[in-house]
């Protein structure tokens, strides 16, 4: 068995279906990073390879990958009589990649699957995996592995027991898609145990209550951050460097895709409203910069003047961004444990978000942000308010950094991590 004190002949292949892409990737990659750090011989496979980086190792790129993709969304569209909406909240697996057969996957120690949707891996391909022997950890990241096809259950439980009429298929049927991926999961799963690992204790909740994850172990480690990066600046410097106003305060809100509903842009929009309607000085006093796709498209819909920037993949970029804003607000409707939040609570800048998923696991409401009643628009723009105006500011600054530093801090989460590990290759031997 492995000893966490001499771990330098561990090898850990992480997959995810992207490099750098989406917040799974993001935290992939960080783990990558953190394990490498502290001895772990770490590589991380993918589909979508997007840096020159040595350690991330990009399947063969072919339009039979592309068309793959494709055939996954025929067959949901025709399962769903044609209609367009939620093709994209919902993964069936039928397409793949078998890894088994690559070298890194053959070196080994230990598999940990992260998001492998969309083509990365099909049910085959993880049965593949689990018939193979090696010891298996799949982060969750949403519910997907737990459900039939959805990746946000919502309201609907009956992926506790099986899932059928899936709200997210037109006319679902007692035996529809939802019913016969769960089905094959069931099977797959029992192949071989599997350390399922949730970024939350609000998903670890769920993921507990799932029919298809009976046997199998659940813990709860967190995503990580490079708290030696993302850490307080200077304000004044970060907003030169970012082209912002110094004397106003302003809000951050940032999403890869900003017009994204799930990102709750609608709620921030009449929150904004509702403060200037109540507050009408603030209408000069306050900006709202936003980093993302299509972040000009909101210019006029806020009531305050925004500072548009496209999406930031580089973190050092990201830095500067969250140390220029006052505040960071995430209205989103469905979250884990988003790497915004902790980004941001690291730089010393203070949240507002909705009483969902993750999130109040992240914010300690009144102590270093502000968790505001799910959809209310009057809560979340009360809350933008207590936070600028009300509060004790740098006390929740200081508060904010020092729970992620406390909680989500690389060396911290590796740890966690090794010990999993050192577990389940302890249990195969």
């Amino acid at each position: 068995m492995y000893l966490c004190g001499n771990v330098s002949t561990m090898r850990v292949l992480i997959i995810n279906t992207s490099e750098r892409r989406g917040g799974a990737a993001i935290a992939a990659n960080r783990l990558m990073e953190s394990l490498k750090n502290r001895g772990i011989k770490a590589k991380m496979l993918v589909r979508d390879k997007q840096t020159d980086q040595i350690s991330v190792v990009g399947l063969n790129r072919s339009w039979w990958k592309i068309w793959q993709f494709i055939w996954e969304r025929i067959i949901i569209w025709k399962a769903n009589h044609f209609k367009k909406h939620h093709l994209f909240a919902v993964d069936i697996a039928n397409t793949g990649t078998d890894i088994t057969i690559l070298p890194e996957f053959q070196q080994a120690d230990v598999i940990h699957l992260h998001w492998v949707n969309q083509g990365m891996l099909s049910l085959n391909d993880i049965q593949r995996i689990l018939r193979s022997g090696k010891p298996v950890v799949w982060t969750m990241h949403d519910m997907w592995p737990c459900t039939g096809i959805c990746h946000h259950a919502r309201d609907c439980e009956k992926y506790q027991q099986e899932c059928h009429h899936c709200p997210y298929l037109y006319k679902g049927g007692k035996k529809d898609l939802s019913n016969q991926v769960f089905k094959r999961k069931k099977e797959i799963y029992q192949l071989a145990p599997i350390t399922f690992v949730t970024c939350s204790q609000w998903l670890k909740e769920r993921a507990e209550q799932s029919a298809l994850l009976k046997g199998h172990t659940v813990i709860n480690i967190p995503n990580p951050i490079n708290t030696n990066l993302f850490k307080p600046r200077n304000q004044q410097e970060a907003r030169k460097a970012c082209g912002l106003p110094a004397d106003k305060k302003l809000l951050l809100f940032g999403a890869f895709k900003i017009t994204d509903k799930r990102k709750g842009i609608d709620y921030f929009i009449r929150s904004c409203q509702i403060l200037v309607q109540q507050y009408p000085q603030l209408k000069d006093e306050w900006g709202v910069v936003v980093y993302g796709n299509h972040s000009e498209e909101l210019k006029p819909l806020l009531p305050f003047e925004v500072y548009p920037l496209n999406y930031i993949s580089n973190e050092k970029e990201l830095v500067h961004v969250y140390n220029a804003a006052d505040i960071f607000v995430t209205p989103s409707l469905e979250e884990n444990l988003p790497n915004t939040i902790m980004e941001a609570m690291a730089c010393g800048t203070p949240c507002v978000g909705f009483q969902v998923g993750g999130i109040p696991e992240m914010i300690d409401h009144l102590h270093n942000g502000y968790v505001a009643e799910y959809k209310s628009v009057e809560d979340f723009a009360n809350g933008i308010h207590w936070v600028l105006n009300e509060g004790e500011y740098e006390s929740l600054s200081e508060e904010a950094c020092r729970k992620v530093v406390s909680s989500y801090s690389e060396d911290t989460i590796a740890k966690k991590y090794i010990d999993t590990y050192n577990k389940i290759i302890g249990d195969y031997e």
